[in-house]
């Protein structure tokens, strides 16, 4: 990677392209087109390129743009960079009033700490220091408390720690692990149902408040935590909002030991407790111990957007159908207090790899000889990172009629392959080989999809299709996992294209030196051709097996 210097250069002259719209990135330097390549029996495919991917990811996985995370900087000006070489490729704006971006809200809040305090027997306990707080406003006069172990109830597994207590009107307090013998992959079905997470029995029950331990995790991370709390603050999409409305506040090991002191058992007691996987005994804490909680937030509504570009078909009929090809464009971000030197997320694979496939698949379409029949639809989706937000928006808020999608092609981690080395790691043992990538989806809506993927690829560069994870039953739940579900859920048969998930997934380690650009030139290669397929074909695949309601969470 390029010294500090040398990158801030390259920024500002990529910032000047920006402003100006010129430059040999966005356009030949003597305002003509470049000439267009020989159609093949797959349009303008051989216009994707390793070079080609390399030099746009160079700048989508830079430290400038500072992780892309949703709503920031950097994802902005990732945004903008699309779009700039959307108007340069002659491909028209697809987002809000004749631009290239479909903005959408959200709600960004922060801790107040100047307001946000605990109080226990009179004795105060500051916000960032004592103890860290989840984003629901309160203002809850001194309570009495009830300890109720774990605080998880599992009916099918007989777990219910609030037998005989009554909560009502009280503050639980819960160490923070699961019951005994209990993981995450016993939790069968939605919230609610056979089992219930501490704040969400409390809830329903009518308590006021969930006071939970630290574990070493949040110990060893609480500056990080405190960080994303009170300085950079949360973003919320609108339809997502937590169904949690009471405050759940994280002690630190000082309120931890304040608030069990004098008591049956001592902070020090419970937390060994924990590290030991023992089982707990519910009590209520001392009638004459009464902790009263303030949690203060600070919110505003501020605008990400979703990047959209049309390629209009050449058939006038079948230009009113569009094939939907997209990735996501956002990452996590950065955080200047984590632990070690790097401190950014560039997401060169996920899902810089994708975000730039789709571009150079857009290049490709736009300097072909030929025109497909119908139309191309380019989307840059945001906040899929944060829960799918983007392509939620753009589904429920499409930008063309959302019957007239007649496939979308869903882009989200390609650029990692096994390679020498790597298989000592055991995560990287489960990343595709060369000339290979997984593949879902595909005959999971349409028969008539899964044969066409599948005879392009054969006449074509004949990749292994690896269909490890297909299907909604597979335990890593990748079909629910990225963009392509929102418009499964319209009833738009669909393709995911990825890597899978390696040892640098949601890493700083996840950078462009890592990238196989010859392996991900061929899998960019297959998409395009199955786009191009798509494109041409006499009519849309049809759906001949709509997804079940279990699926749909119905």
């Amino acid at each position: 990677m390029n010294n500090l210097f040398t990158r801030s250069i390259h920024f500002l002259i990529a910032l000047t392209i920006l402003t100006s719209g010129s430059g040999a990135a966005f356009a030949q330097t003597n305002g003509t087109k470049p000439a267009a390549r020989s159609a093949s029996s797959f349009g303008n495919v051989e216009a994707i390129s390793a070079k080609q991917l390399k030099e746009y990811l160079t700048f989508i996985a830079s430290d400038e743009l500072e992780g892309r995370d949703t709503p920031s900087r950097g994802l902005d000006i990732a945004a903008l960079y699309i779009a700039q070489h959307l108007a340069s490729w002659g491909i028209k704006p697809g987002g809000d009033n004749g631009s290239y971006f479909q903005k959408f809200p959200l709600k960004h809040s922060k801790i107040d700490p100047t307001v946000t305090r605990v109080t226990l027997s009179g004795q105060g306990f500051a916000y960032g220091t004592d103890f860290l707080s989840s984003f629901n406003p309160a203002e809850i006069a001194p309570t009495s408390m009830v300890f109720v172990g774990n605080g998880w109830v599992i009916r099918s597994k007989n777990i219910n720690p609030y037998q005989g207590i009554d909560i009502k009107d009280k503050i639980v307090v819960v160490v923070n692990a699961l019951p005994k013998g209990v993981t995450f992959q016993d939790l069968k079905g939605p919230a609610g149902g056979d089992w219930f997470s501490p704040p969400l029995y409390a809830q329903q029950n009518g308590a006021k408040a969930v006071l939970t331990f630290s574990n070493f995790s949040t110990m060893a991370n609480w500056d990080s935590i405190r960080y994303g709390q009170q300085d950079k603050g949360v973003v919320a999409y609108g339809n997502q909002a937590s169904p949690i409305t009471i405050p759940s506040i994280t002690m630190s090991p000082k309120l931890m030991a304040n608030l069990f002191a004098g008591e049956k058992f001592t902070a020090t007691a419970l937390f060994n407790k924990v590290v030991t996987n023992d089982t707990f005994e519910s009590f209520e804490l001392k009638p004459e111990k009464k902790v009263g909680i303030t949690v203060a937030v600070k919110s505003d509504t501020v605008y990400t957007q979703n990047v959209v570009g049309i390629l209009e078909g050449s058939d006038p009929v079948l230009r009113n159908e569009y094939v939907a090809i997209g990735a996501h464009y956002d990452h996590v971000g950065m955080n200047p207090l984590a632990n070690g030197p790097d401190k950014i997320w560039n997401g060169a694979d996920d899902d810089g790899s994708g975000t730039v496939a789709v571009m150079n698949i857009a290049e490709a379409f736009s300097k072909g000889e030929q025109r497909p029949k119908r139309s191309m639809l380019f989307i840059w989706h945001a906040g899929e990172e944060k829960g799918l937000w983007g392509s939620d928006y753009f589904t429920n808020n499409p930008t063309v009629p959302i019957n007239s999608i007649i496939t979308e092609l869903n882009i989200d981690m390609i650029g990692r392959y096994q390679a020498p080395g790597e298989e000592n790691h055991p995560q990287n043992k489960r990343l595709p080989k060369p000339n290979e990538v997984f593949t879902i989806g595909s005959k999971m809506m349409s028969t008539e999809l899964g044969e066409l993927s599948d005879s392009v690829n054969r006449s074509f560069l004949n990749l292994n299709f690896n269909l490890t994870y297909d299907g909604p039953d597979h335990p890593d739940q990748f079909f629910y996992r990225s963009d392509h579900f929102n418009y499964a859920k319209k009833g738009i048969p669909i393709i995911f294209y990825m890597d899978g998930d390696h040892a640098d997934y949601h890493q700083p380690s996840d950078s462009i030196e890592k990238i196989d650009f010859t392996s991900m030139e061929k899998v960019v290669k297959t998409i395009f051709a199955t786009g191009w397929a798509l494109a041409n074909r006499t009519v849309r695949p049809k759906v001949d097996k709509p997804l079940p309601a279990s699926v749909l969470g119905n």
